[in-house]
């Protein structure tokens, strides 16, 4: 996980402005939201052995996620990088063994962000900035 101080850090607005603004930069809300904080994703790279993100969190201030009309504040964003198993998943039953597992762990759950990923998280945060802020 790589920090990108922000602007927006600390930034309230309603969870539909919120992704009306985002949405067309291309975040989508990452799947793993409780009903009090969730992410907005933006994918910079997905690679044969992992991807990239950049990751804005979100907190409930008032309502709960997914109700339709919850007030969100934003946190500092982040570059977020994983690394896949390579070969076999050996967590995976006998008939799935010699099969690759799409769902296997990351080997590296918070894997080296490149110097190439925070340059453009840098630039993808000005752009927030500039969307959210103006």
């Amino acid at each position: 996980m790589y920090e990108l101080p922000s602007k927006i850090s600390g930034l309230e607005m309603s969870a539909k402005d919120m992704e009306r603004q985002l949405r067309p930069l291309g975040y989508v809300m990452g799947g793993g939201w409780e009903y009090d904080h969730g992410y907005m994703d933006y994918k910079m790279a997905d690679e044969d052995d992992g991807y990239q993100f950049l990751r804005i969190p979100f907190f409930a201030t008032d309502g709960e996620v997914g109700s339709g009309n919850e007030t969100v504040e934003l946190g500092t964003p982040f570059l977020l990088s994983h690394k896949f198993e390579a070969g076999i998943n050996q967590e995976a039953g006998p008939v799935f063994s010699a099969l690759w597992n799409q769902f296997s762990s990351p080997e590296e759950k918070d894997a080296y962000v490149d110097e190439h990923y925070v340059q453009e998280g840098k630039s993808l945060v000005r752009e927030l900035e500039e969307t959210l802020l103006t």
